[in-house]
């Protein structure tokens, strides 16, 4: 099986890392198109992959094809590689706000296509994806979902979810790392150093993100775990209330989820 790539940025380059490292698939049978010599020479250095400027090459050999192109270009990308997809290929979408009608307008509603929305936490090999299919039966989801697995987590979803996907995992990342940063930013003000200060944040989101994961409790009892009466917690709680820090994510992730759904 020939593994595709059209884009090798961040996330392409965590589907790739995540593909070798695993064992799914060795470099030798990825092929990789991007516009950049040096991107491509570093892919090829790192994964010993097939690299190549045409992305009409990468389409024509591919049983797999990853667009890992921003939403702005894919349709100019799907003009131009369409009639050189094979018909046995799955293709697969990370574009974010483009829809499966839209793809199917690109590449013709006879290709298997699959739509993806993975996030960064991927370049670490802790991703949270969602996939949808046009074809939802094809054995090509399965394939997906397997290299999906290979960075993280995955699940199939409808695709009517997909903007609200777009908002708790594919951009929260960004919220996560504001929330860290002003942490960070009170423990330096509190005397700690800069270095330290990330390191204890960083690591006390980590851990309680692994909490909910694995305890299955309820994020609201694990909340009150460590709110003592009359205690230091419950105090910083009551602050953030205050200020409204519940509701200002509940209405950033709204606008996110809007700005998804108008892309369509």
């Amino acid at each position: 099986m020939k593994i595709g790539f059209i884009g090798s940025g961040n996330m392409g380059g965590a589907i790739i890392g995540g593909i070798v490292s695993s064992g799914l698939a060795p470099g030798g049978n990825i092929i990789v198109s991007d516009k950049n010599d040096s991107t491509l020479k570093r892919i090829h250095d790192r994964y010993s992959a097939e690299v190549t400027t045409d992305n009409k090459a990468a389409a024509e050999k591919a049983d797999i094809l990853f667009l890992c192109v921003k939403p702005n270009v894919i349709a100019e990308v799907m003009k131009e590689i369409n009639s050189f997809v094979k018909q046995s290929t799955t293709v697969v979408s990370i574009a974010a706000g483009i829809s499966l009608a839209k793809l199917e307008e690109g590449l013709g509603n006879d290709k298997k296509i699959v739509r993806v929305m993975p996030n960064t936490p991927a370049l670490v090999g802790e991703a949270m994806s969602a996939v949808c299919a046009n074809k939802p039966g094809a054995e090509g989801l399965k394939e997906v979902t397997e290299i999906l697995e290979s960075f993280g987590k995955c699940e199939v979803v409808s695709e009517g979810l997909m903007d609200t996907v777009t908002a708790v995992s594919g951009s929260s990342p960004a919220y996560v790392f504001m929330m860290i940063e002003a942490m960070a930013d009170a423990a330096v003000q509190g005397g700690m150093t800069r270095e330290s200060a990330y390191k204890f944040a960083a690591q006390a989101v980590l851990g309680s993100a692994k909490m909910v994961l694995e305890t299955g409790k309820h994020p609201g009892e694990l909340k009150d775990m460590v709110c003592s009466p009359k205690g230091t917690t419950i105090d910083a709680v009551a602050k953030l209330e205050e200020l409204g820090f519940r509701s200002s994510i509940i209405e950033a992730m709204a606008v996110c989820r809007d700005k998804s759904s108008s892309m369509a």
